[in-house]
């Protein structure tokens, strides 16, 4: 395992590489000034020699090329830059988001897993039968549905009719200091919503592993052998149906952010999503590298937590030929 890890970070150190240089090429690419983005509308009656002295301020007159040289020197110790549009230090803005983020995602994640491999252990036990149909059925719908539609359904059913649950934000407006009851009835819904987008995927994978391993030799045996409904299912057939649903989790990585982004900006969560489209379109390049190196991080981060998984779960799969 440890030999595992070893080789994936050496080989995420490439991958990081290249990833910060088609960041900072694609961002001097971008038809965004970053000057105006910094600026605003102080910078529309300026003359030419201020916005050439604030674009040398900013560092955005030189060629990309140094502009990533230098930012990488910085990362390596540390130093992530400035961010020109929040005007705060990188890694304080990502500090002071990152850990809003990663707890909705992590509960959303978690959710997902575990009601996606309850449905598809019931549909699984009957093929064809109402259950099984009706579950599959809702888990199409719902993975054709983009999470900003089921986003807004979510705000328009339990907080504008029902009035059950708040709409947006981390705490009451009335409230003056973040309390742990006020972050958990704010992250039901944007957790929810996010849950739901990623459920119908470990519900069908679910699903199909299971149907296949109960018809398989070990698993007939089992129930020849007289052995429980309930022992066959959970005890052999849900064990071998979940090897499938373990490469799905890294490769589900990239898709969960990218609808952490949606839901955060719908429910005004406050994590990365508002700093990320920010960078973007005011080309903060610091920022906006810091931010996809850490969503690349992640995302190997998933894979290789999948195949962790894999190799401790399944005892014919060698960690050390992965």
């Amino acid at each position: 395992m440890a030999r595992l890890v070893g080789r994936r970070a050496l080989f995420a150190v490439p991958v990081l590489l290249v990833v910060t240089f088609g960041v900072f090429a694609i961002a001097a690419a971008s038809p965004f000034d970053p000057v105006k983005a910094y600026g605003g509308t102080a910078v529309l009656g300026a003359d030419q020699e201020t916005l050439d002295r604030l674009r040398a301020n900013l560092g955005v007159d030189e060629p990309f090329v140094v502009r990533w040289g230098r930012w990488l020197a910085g990362a390596l110790t540390g130093d992530l830059g400035q961010s020109a549009v929040l005007r705060q230090p990188v890694a304080q803005v990502i500090g002071e988001r990152l850990v809003w983020s990663t707890l909705l995602c992590a509960v959303a994640f978690a959710v997902a897993v575990v009601a996606g491999t309850l449905l598809g252990v019931l549909a699984a036990r009957r093929p064809g039968s109402w259950t099984d149909r009706t579950i599959t059925s809702l888990a199409y719908v719902l993975e054709a549905a983009p999470v900003f539609w089921i986003a807004l359904l979510a705000v328009w059913l339990f907080a504008l009719q029902l009035g059950v649950l708040p709409a947006a934000g981390l705490t009451d407006t009335a409230s003056e200091q973040v309390t742990a009851g006020q972050v958990a009835r704010h992250l039901v819904l944007p957790a929810g919503v996010l849950a739901v987008s990623q459920l119908p995927w470990f519900t069908l994978y679910v699903r199909q592993g299971v149907a296949d391993a109960l018809a398989e030799e070990p698993v007939r045996g089992a129930r020849a052998r007289g052995l429980s409904e309930r022992t066959v299912l959970l005890g052999h057939a849900l064990r071998s149906g979940l090897l499938p649903v373990l490469t799905l989790i890294g490769s589900r990585v990239p898709e969960l952010i990218t609808g952490a982004l949606l839901v955060e900006s719908v429910f005004s969560w406050p994590g990365i999503a508002a700093a990320t489209v920010e960078a973007a379109t005011a080309v903060d390049f610091p920022l906006l590298a810091a931010l996809t190196t850490l969503a690349t991080a992640a995302v190997l981060a998933g894979n290789l937590l999948a195949d962790l998984l894999y190799g401790l779960i399944d005892p014919r799969v060698k960690l050390d030929d992965m």
